[in-house]
């Protein structure tokens, strides 16, 4: 196992990480003694950091069981707070013990803002006193590295990340999001700010490996029959020297051996010429087969009637070039019911301001239309209002 040093603290962490998310399951629950034998197998390979979060079903207790017997002292725990529950600092508090009792632990390696998605969420932790609590946290002990999670645009990445002297950050990064979210740039940027970059969603949930275009299976097998879209996929990463450690949320024994074998040599700047050329080949299948041919530079943003339109296309053009069947409850996620304000298609006044600035010269208001028909539907104004009320999101 490959490891990479935490330019901040000097620590050495596994270039793959182990994502907690998508432990097996068995009758509807998590398969108990099946999920603790991968995390002891994973932990006797190599990997050290474990990601959980308060809000991922059963996933903290299974890890605090998992690494009792000595287990813990080996490994890096991170785990998140999410946003859109703390209203006030008291439920911040309160969801922060009950993550000890969950994981069975007395202080968090790696904590989290969980999903920021804009930096007026951001700034709405900062001012209910999150950030100076988990300052206090740290200078006791109980946390040891402050960072966020993000799900965003490029301009709201930039201002999040040089907003606070973060000890770390989490993105979506893989081939096919170059351009999407944080983006390449941000990716650099993070990196030039000494910010540690743990990298997220690598196979976009497995996308990248059970929804390929033909073509682009075609192409990588071309170029090396002996690879999978995996190790593809993994590389690629990898071989940005800015990234530090890459989750995998690994359900099976066969994943954990992958997983584990290709982070064994896999290098930053090893692949060569040949290689790189391949995912050119395989982003331009992409690109043909994308609607909208968006590059999420931003320049369209913000919005004057809020629509975070880079956002919408991304989920928009996924649906089409993955297949993705949950790409409409992503979209009422990400735009709709956990943003701070909503952020849909539908919001949009036809003013054309976008448009005036739009590189890539995008018919901005009649694609919007077109994500508003097919990514909306009549129930889901109403569905956002209720889960907004739920979850007591203004």
């Amino acid at each position: 196992m490959l490891t990479r040093i935490n330019q901040k603290n000097e620590e050495e962490l596994s270039i793959l990480g182990f994502g907690c998310m998508r432990f097996p399951t068995k009758g509807g629950s998590i398969d108990e003694p099946r999920a603790i034998s991968l995390i002891h197998d994973s932990i006797e390979k190599g990997v050290n950091y474990f990601d959980t979060a308060y809000i991922y079903p059963g996933s903290e207790t299974l890890v605090g069981k998992a690494l009792l017997g000595g287990y813990r002292e080996r490994v890096k725990i991170a785990t998140k707070l999410p946003p859109y529950m703390v209203k006030k600092l008291d439920q911040g508090k309160k969801i922060f013990q009950t993550q000890l009792e969950r994981l069975q632990t007395n202080y968090i390696d790696y904590y989290l803002l969980h999903m920021l998605t804009d930096k007026n969420m951001f700034d709405r932790m900062v001012s209910i006193g999150v950030l100076e609590w988990m300052e206090e946290l740290k200078r006791e002990g109980m946390i040891k590295n402050i960072g966020f999670s993000f799900h965003g645009g490029k301009r709201d990445f930039e201002d999040i990340v040089k907003a606070y002297p973060w000890d770390f950050c989490q993105i979506q990064y893989n081939y096919l999001d170059e351009n999407n979210q944080a983006t390449k740039s941000g990716l650099q940027l993070a990196a030039s700010l000494g910010i540690p970059v743990i990298v997220m969603e690598p196979l976009r949930g497995g996308k990248l490996v059970n929804n390929l275009p033909e073509e682009v299976k075609t192409t990588f097998h071309d170029c090396n029959p002996d690879l999978t879209p995996v190790e593809w996929a993994l590389r690629w990463i990898w071989n940005h020297k800015e990234v530090n450690v890459v989750l995998s949320g690994m359900s099976d024994e066969e994943q954990v051996a992958e997983n584990i074998r290709i982070a064994g040599d896999a290098y930053a700047n090893s692949l060569n010429q040949e290689e790189l050329k391949v995912f050119d080949k395989v982003k331009q299948v992409m690109l043909e087969k994308t609607k909208v041919p968006c590059t999420a530079c931003g320049y369209c943003m913000p919005c004057p009637y809020g629509v975070n339109i880079p956002g919408c296309f991304s989920c928009y053009n996924d649906k089409y070039l993955l297949n993705d069947r949950m790409m409409r409850w992503k979209y009422m996620q990400t735009l709709g019911t956990l943003s701070v304000q909503p952020a849909n298609a539908s919001m949009c006044k036809e003013c054309g301001k976008c448009e005036l600035h739009c590189p890539q010269h995008i018919a901005i208001r009649e694609e919007l239309k077109k994500v508003a028909k097919e990514m909306e539907g009549i129930l889901y104004k109403p569905m956002v209002g209720v889960v907004r009320r739920f979850l007591r999101i203004k």
